[in-house]
C-alpha cells in the first residue's frame, strides 16, 4: 500500500484520539487457543510478558460447524474469556465495532475472515487479521482491495515472523542473501489450499528473510513432505520444505555470501507478534505490506498449482492477474 495511505491512517488515529489512553479491543472468533493467549498478554498487568497500550473488552463468538477444530473449541474459550479476563460477548460484528477503537480476527479458520472483515472495514476499524488471512488467495486480494479502498489499516502475519529467534538470525552478518530454507509443519486440512492452513507458517518466515519479490515457484511433491522453491527477482532462491506429518521442527538456514546462519532454538513467544499489533493499532502503519502478504499468498497457492501442472514453474503475477488482482 501507498505510504500516503498509512500517513492518512495515521492522522486519523489521533484525530479521534486513540492514542490518548488504552485503546478498546474487540474481538472476532472465538476458537483457537491465541484468543486466549493475546487476551492475557493484553489485559493481565501482572504478566511478565504484559504489552500495555489496549485491553480486550468485547468479543463475537464465531465457528465453523465443519471443521472440528473450530466448533469444538468456541464454548470453551468464550467462558474463559468471560470469566478469567471479564470479556463481554456481543451478538454481531457490528455490535462489537460499536464498542472498539480497533478489532483482532482471531477466527482459526480463513474461509470467513472475508465476511467477517467486511464489516469491520465499513466501521473503519483498524483490524489485525489472524493467520491465514484468508481461506483462498482471491479473498485474500478481496480483503487488501476493501481496505485499500476504504483507508482502513489492515495487517496479518503469523507469530513466526516476529520470533526473538527470526529476529537475531536476519541480524547475523552473512553478506549478501543469496538463498533460504525454511522448513517446518504443513499439516494438511481438506477445506484450505495445501499451505495455507498450517504451512503459513514457515512460509510467513521464508518471506520474512527475503522480502518480497517473488516471480516464479515450483513444487516438488513427496509422501510425508513438499519441496517449495520460489526465485525472485534478482536471483535469490528461497525454498520452503513442507512437512506433512511425524517430527515437524522448524528452522530458517540463509546461505549468505560470506557466512551460513541457522535460526537457534528457544525464546519463541506470542509477545513480540502482540507488541506489533499494539504499535500497529497505534499508528496505523503496518508492519507488513500488503504487497508482501499478497506474495506470501500467491506463493502458497503456486505450489498446488504447480503439482496440478505436474511441477511446472508458476508465474505469480500471472497467477495473481487470474484471481482478480
Amino acid at each position: 500500500m501507498h505510504p500516503s495511505w498509512f500517513a492518512c491512517s495515521a492522522i486519523w488515529l489521533w484525530a479521534v484520539g486513540l492514542w490518548a489512553g488504552e485503546l478498546r479491543l474487540g474481538m472476532i472468533g472465538l476458537d483457537t487457543s491465541h484468543a486466549i493467549e493475546f487476551t492475557r498478554l493484553l489485559n493481565q498487568p501482572d504478566h511478565k510478558d504484559h504489552v500495555p497500550g489496549g485491553r480486550v473488552v468485547a468479543a463475537v463468538k464465531a465457528g465453523s460447524p465443519d471443521l472440528e477444530a473450530s466448533w469444538s473449541r468456541v464454548e470453551g474459550y468464550s467462558r474463559q474469556l468471560q470469566d478469567q479476563f471479564k470479556v463481554r460477548l456481543v451478538p454481531s460484528i457490528q455490535e462489537l465495532c460499536q464498542q472498539v477503537d480497533a478489532v483482532l480476527l482471531e477466527s482459526v479458520d480463513g474461509r470467513p475472515h472475508l465476511a467477517q472483515a467486511r464489516p469491520v472495514i465499513q466501521a473503519g476499524k483498524p483490524l489485525f487479521i489472524d493467520k491465514p488471512l484468508a481461506g483462498s488467495l482471491r479473498d485474500a486480494i478481496e480483503i487488501l482491495r476493501l481496505a485499500r479502498e476504504a483507508k482502513v489499516p489492515v495487517f496479518s502475519s503469523s507469530a513466526y515472523r516476529f520470533y526473538d529467534s527470526l529476529r537475531e538470525l536476519k541480524a547475523k552478518p552473512v553478506g549478501q542473501v543469496r538463498c533460504v530454507v525454511s522448513w517446518g509443519p504443513a499439516y494438511r486440512e481438506s477445506h484450505h489450499p495445501s499451505l495455507f492452513w498450517y504451512g503459513i507458517h514457515p512460509t510467513e518466515a521464508l518471506f520474512a528473510v527475503l522480502g518480497s519479490g517473488c516471480e516464479s515457484v515450483v513444487c516438488s511433491p513427496g509422501a510425508e513432505a513438499d519441496v517449495v522453491t520460489g526465485r525472485w527477482s534478482d536471483g535469490r532462491l528461497g525454498t520452503l520444505v513442507a512437512l506433512r506429518s511425524g517430527a515437524t521442527p522448524h528452522k530458517v538456514v540463509v546461505f549468505g555470501s560470506k557466512a551460513v546462519a541457522e535460526q537457534q532454538p528457544g525464546g519463541d513467544s506470542y509477545a513480540p507478534l502482540v507488541r506489533e499489533i499494539m504499535r500497529f493499532f497505534q499508528t496505523g502503519v503496518a508492519p507488513v505490506s500488503s504487497q508482501e502478504t499478497l506474495e506470501i499468498f500467491a506463493f502458497m497457492e503456486a505450489a498446488d498449482e504447480s503439482l496440478r501442472q505436474g511441477g511446472r514453474p508458476v508465474q505469480l503475477a500471472e497467477l495473481l492477474r487470474r484471481h482478480g488482482y
